[in-house]
């Protein structure tokens, strides 16, 4: 269990014992409580691990705290898939954009505030990652939590042959809200906090550019099926995070495509 001031006044994180090539180190728990409430905001509880979910209620409770309410920022099961036994141990509801995640609760819309005992947080529809995920603005503390759209190291995974446009879009308005309001923390969802947001941000959005440009390279020197960019784009791709890797492959050969940039022939 990691307990982490992470740097806010506002927010602590318990780290879910799930490590792996996709979730980093585990899933980012965060407990949200406004300085000297007693009513606390629970994020992402993560998968169905019944000690993690009864270790983050433990947590609330010898805070002399109670968990008002749970939100997820999207709806993959290492973030979502404890809700329900979440939502039964504490009696507090679950929101979340998809409605197959919540619990009792209601969803979460762009620009949306959120108010808890004192704590304030704004809904941020981020898609890409997937067509359901969110960030929240902590605007108190300058932080922005992140769920799955910026991870604490590495990058995250386009979920969606759809999903490379208005991922770079969410990019590009987390890096617009970053430089408008000063942001000094993002509180990813796997991974340590990163406390340099804009260069964070500036480094999500060149890989990206980076790799379309990769991927168009492969095509003119002939790739014309995903496996063949994969081998030309991740050459060191291991066996394991190659579905990830090909999903990644469809959504930039897909926008390459929207953008007319894509020649006749080539698999998308």
């Amino acid at each position: 269990m990691r307990i982490d001031g992470s740097g806010t006044l506002r927010a602590g994180c318990v780290l879910c014992p799930n490590p792996g090539p996709m979730t980093l180190e585990g899933t980012n728990t965060w407990i949200l409580r406004e300085p000297g409430a007693r009513g606390v905001v629970v994020v992402d509880p993560g998968p169905h691990d019944e000690r993690h979910l009864e270790r983050v209620a433990r947590t609330v409770q010898e805070q002399g705290a109670q968990v008002l309410m749970t939100l997820v920022t999207h709806r993959h099961f290492d973030h979502s898939e404890g809700s329900r036994y979440f939502a039964e141990l504490t009696g507090a509801p679950v929101h979340a954009v998809d409605p197959r995640t919540r619990v009792s609760g209601s969803g979460l819309e762009d620009d949306q505030l959120i108010r808890a005992d004192g704590l304030e947080l704004r809904v941020l529809a981020t898609p890409g990652h997937t067509d359901d995920s969110i960030c929240l603005f902590l605007e108190a503390d300058s932080a922005i939590l992140t769920g799955d759209t910026i991870l604490g190291h590495g990058t995250t995974v386009i979920d969606g042959d759809d999903g490379l446009a208005p991922y770079m879009d969410s990019l590009y308005r987390l890096r617009d809200l970053t430089r408008e309001h000063q942001v000094r923390t993002l509180l990813p969802g796997h991974g340590p906090i990163l406390t340099s947001p804009l260069a964070a941000l500036n480094s999500y959005i060149d890989h990206r550019e980076a790799r379309l440009a990769q991927v168009r390279d492969a095509v003119e020197a002939g790739a014309t099926k995903v496996d063949e960019v994969i081998d030309r784009v991740y050459p060191d791709v291991v066996e394991s995070v190659r579905p990830a890797a090909a999903s990644s492959v469809r959504a930039q050969l897909r926008y390459l495509a929207t953008k007319g940039e894509l020649p006749e022939g080539v698999e998308n």
